[in-house]
Protein backbone atom coordinates (compact mmCIF):
# COMPACT_ATOMS: atom_id res chain seq x y z
CA UNK A 1 0.00 0.00 0.00
CA UNK A 2 1.33 3.14 -1.19
CA UNK A 3 1.22 5.73 1.62
CA UNK A 4 1.17 9.68 0.78
CA UNK A 5 1.56 12.35 3.24
CA UNK A 6 1.21 16.44 2.43
CA UNK A 7 2.73 19.02 3.65
CA UNK A 8 3.21 22.94 3.49
CA UNK A 9 -0.44 24.37 3.12
CA UNK A 10 -1.10 27.23 5.21
CA UNK A 11 -2.61 30.86 4.79
CA UNK A 12 -0.87 33.90 2.65
CA UNK A 13 -1.84 36.78 0.83
CA UNK A 14 -3.08 37.49 -2.39
CA UNK A 15 -0.34 37.44 -4.90
CA UNK A 16 2.15 35.37 -2.37
CA UNK A 17 3.26 31.80 -2.91
CA UNK A 18 3.64 28.54 -1.21
CA UNK A 19 5.40 24.89 -1.99
CA UNK A 20 3.31 21.69 -0.78
CA UNK A 21 5.83 18.28 -0.61
CA UNK A 22 3.74 15.01 -1.54
CA UNK A 23 6.31 11.92 0.45
CA UNK A 24 5.73 8.50 -0.91
CA UNK A 25 6.21 5.71 0.78
CA UNK A 26 5.61 1.58 0.49
CA UNK A 27 5.69 -0.10 -2.88
CA UNK A 28 6.49 3.06 -5.11
CA UNK A 29 7.80 1.32 -7.95
CA UNK A 30 4.65 0.83 -9.93
CA UNK A 31 3.45 4.68 -10.08
CA UNK A 32 2.96 6.10 -13.43
CA UNK A 33 1.87 9.23 -12.28
CA UNK A 34 1.50 11.43 -9.65
CA UNK A 35 -0.85 14.56 -9.54
CA UNK A 36 -2.25 17.32 -7.36
CA UNK A 37 -5.90 18.21 -6.68
CA UNK A 38 -7.83 20.38 -4.74
CA UNK A 39 -11.28 20.67 -3.45
CA UNK A 40 -13.38 23.54 -2.41
CA UNK A 41 -16.23 23.63 0.07
CA UNK A 42 -19.40 22.81 -2.18
CA UNK A 43 -17.47 22.16 -5.26
CA UNK A 44 -16.14 19.11 -7.04
CA UNK A 45 -12.34 17.94 -7.07
CA UNK A 46 -10.59 19.23 -9.25
CA UNK A 47 -7.29 18.47 -11.61
CA UNK A 48 -4.32 20.64 -10.71
CA UNK A 49 -1.71 19.17 -12.57
CA UNK A 50 0.50 15.86 -13.05
CA UNK A 51 3.60 14.34 -13.54
CA UNK A 52 4.68 11.44 -15.03
CA UNK A 53 7.07 9.65 -12.67
CA UNK A 54 9.77 8.10 -15.13
CA UNK A 55 10.33 11.12 -17.40
CA UNK A 56 8.44 14.44 -15.47
CA UNK A 57 6.03 15.18 -18.41
CA UNK A 58 3.58 17.66 -17.09
CA UNK A 59 0.18 18.68 -17.81
CA UNK A 60 -1.23 21.51 -16.05
CA UNK A 61 -5.14 23.05 -15.39
CA UNK A 62 -5.91 26.05 -17.02
CA UNK A 63 -7.16 28.00 -13.71
CA UNK A 64 -3.60 27.96 -12.39
CA UNK A 65 -1.41 27.07 -16.01
CA UNK A 66 1.83 29.45 -15.72
CA UNK A 67 1.15 29.92 -11.92
CA UNK A 68 1.38 26.64 -10.65
CA UNK A 69 4.28 23.94 -11.21
CA UNK A 70 4.33 20.44 -10.57
CA UNK A 71 8.09 18.82 -10.17
CA UNK A 72 9.63 15.66 -8.60
CA UNK A 73 12.53 14.20 -6.94
CA UNK A 74 12.75 10.40 -7.74
CA UNK A 75 15.53 9.99 -4.73
CA UNK A 76 13.02 11.68 -1.54
CA UNK A 77 10.08 10.10 -3.56
CA UNK A 78 8.68 12.91 -3.32
CA UNK A 79 6.17 15.24 -5.48
CA UNK A 80 6.38 18.98 -5.06
CA UNK A 81 3.66 21.94 -6.27
CA UNK A 82 4.97 25.38 -6.48
CA UNK A 83 2.27 27.73 -6.45
CA UNK A 84 2.96 31.29 -7.14
CA UNK A 85 1.03 34.66 -7.78
CA UNK A 86 -2.17 32.85 -5.47
CA UNK A 87 -5.24 34.48 -5.67
CA UNK A 88 -8.26 33.80 -3.34
CA UNK A 89 -9.81 31.18 -5.51
CA UNK A 90 -7.14 29.32 -4.91
CA UNK A 91 -8.24 28.18 -1.57
CA UNK A 92 -8.95 24.80 -0.99
CA UNK A 93 -7.88 21.55 0.48
CA UNK A 94 -4.99 20.35 -1.82
CA UNK A 95 -4.81 16.60 -2.14
CA UNK A 96 -1.55 14.53 -3.66
CA UNK A 97 -2.63 11.22 -5.45
CA UNK A 98 -0.87 8.52 -7.04
CA UNK A 99 -1.59 6.04 -9.74
CA UNK A 100 -0.66 2.95 -11.60
CA UNK A 101 -2.47 3.79 -15.30
CA UNK A 102 -1.46 5.68 -17.84
CA UNK A 103 -4.87 7.35 -17.59
CA UNK A 104 -3.45 9.38 -15.09
CA UNK A 105 -1.16 11.19 -17.31
CA UNK A 106 -3.24 13.21 -19.10
CA UNK A 107 -4.58 16.76 -19.04
CA UNK A 108 -7.42 17.14 -16.86
CA UNK A 109 -7.04 13.33 -15.34
CA UNK A 110 -10.27 11.88 -13.50
CA UNK A 111 -9.55 11.64 -9.74
CA UNK A 112 -10.93 8.13 -10.83
CA UNK A 113 -7.69 7.04 -11.70
CA UNK A 114 -5.49 7.60 -9.46
CA UNK A 115 -5.20 4.65 -6.34
CA UNK A 116 -3.80 6.37 -3.53
CA UNK A 117 -4.21 9.59 -1.64
CA UNK A 118 -2.84 11.81 0.69
CA UNK A 119 -5.04 13.34 3.61
CA UNK A 120 -5.15 16.63 2.01
CA UNK A 121 -3.77 19.96 3.16
CA UNK A 122 -5.52 23.55 3.69
CA UNK A 123 -4.67 26.60 1.44
CA UNK A 124 -6.18 29.36 2.43
CA UNK A 125 -5.51 32.79 0.26
CA UNK A 126 -6.72 35.72 1.81
CA UNK A 127 -7.60 39.00 -0.27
Amino acid sequence: QVQLVESGGGLVQAGGSLRLSCAASGPTFRTYGMGWFRQAPGKDREFVTVIRWSDSLTYTGDSVKGRFTISRDTAKNTVYLQMNSLKPEDTAVYYCAAGRSPRTVVNGASPREFDYWGQGTQVTVSS
